[in-house]
C-alpha cells in the first residue's frame, strides 16, 4: 500500500489543505492519504484556535470528499507531536510511507526531533512553493510537486471568521461545524 501522512495543525483545515492532498494522491498514486492533526506541535506556541476535538472533526469532515482520505487520531492525546513517532507506528513491510509536507517545512526538516529517522523511513512529496528553496539531505527521497498557487492561510482564515465573514476558502460542512460551534470568536452578521 501507498500510504502518505499529510499532517498538521488544520486550524481550520481548508480548501488548500484538500487540493494538495488530492493532487499528490493522484500524481504519486497513493491508496490513502491520512489527514493528522497535531495534537501538541512541537514548532509552535500554544494554540490560539481550536481544541484539537474540534480541529479533528473538521479534518474528519474535509476528508469525505475522497475516498482515499481519511483522518487520523494516531497524535492525539500525546504530549508533544513529534513526525517519527507517527511514521514509527505506522511503518510496515508492506507499506510505502509518503510524507506530504510544504517546502518552507521542509526546508527546515533537519530541525526536527530525530529528524535522520524520519528521513530514512519515508519518502517526502515536497509541495513547491515560489520563493521557497530548500536543501534535500543526503538520503532524502524527494518527490516535487508543483503547488495550485492557492493564497490561503488558516490565520487569514480565523480572522475573517472572527469578523462574522465566511471565508469562501473553507469546505460548507466545515464551515457550517464552526459557526454551529462558535469557534473563532465567530459572530454572525
Amino acid at each position: 500500500m501507498r500510504l502518505a501522512l499529510f499532517g498538521g495543525t488544520f486550524d481550520p483545515i481548508h480548501n488548500a489543505h484538500v487540493t494538495m492532498a488530492r493532487k499528490a494522491a493522484d500524481a504519486y498514486k497513493l491508496d490513502r492519504v491520512l489527514f493528522i492533526p497535531a495534537a501538541h506541535p512541537p514548532h509552535k506556541a500554544a494554540a490560539t484556535g481550536a481544541d484539537y476535538e474540534d480541529r479533528y472533526r473538521m479534518v474528519e469532515l474535509a476528508c469525505a470528499v475522497d475516498l482515499r482520505f481519511e483522518a487520523s487520531r494516531i497524535e492525539a492525546g500525546e504530549a508533544k507531536s513529534y513526525s517519527i513517532h507517527t511514521i514509527e507506528k505506522l511503518s510496515n513491510p508492506d507499506t510505502q510511507l509518503f510524507f506530504i509536507i510544504g517546502a518552507d517545512a521542509f526546508a527546515e526538516i533537519t530541525t526536527w526531533f530525530r529528524w535522520q529517522d524520519v528521513v530514512r523511513l519515508t519518502d517526502f512529496i515536497v509541495i513547491s512553493r515560489p520563493g521557497h528553496l530548500y536543501t534535500i539531505p543526503d538520503g532524502a527521497r524527494v518527490h516535487r510537486l508543483d503547488s495550485v498557487i492557492l493564497p490561503v492561510s488558516s490565520s487569514a482564515i480565523r480572522r475573517q471568521l472572527a469578523q462574522g465573514l465566511p471565508p469562501p476558502d473553507l469546505a460548507k460542512p466545515v464551515i457550517d461545524y464552526i459557526v454551529g460551534h462558535k469557534l473563532y470568536h465567530w459572530q454572525s452578521r
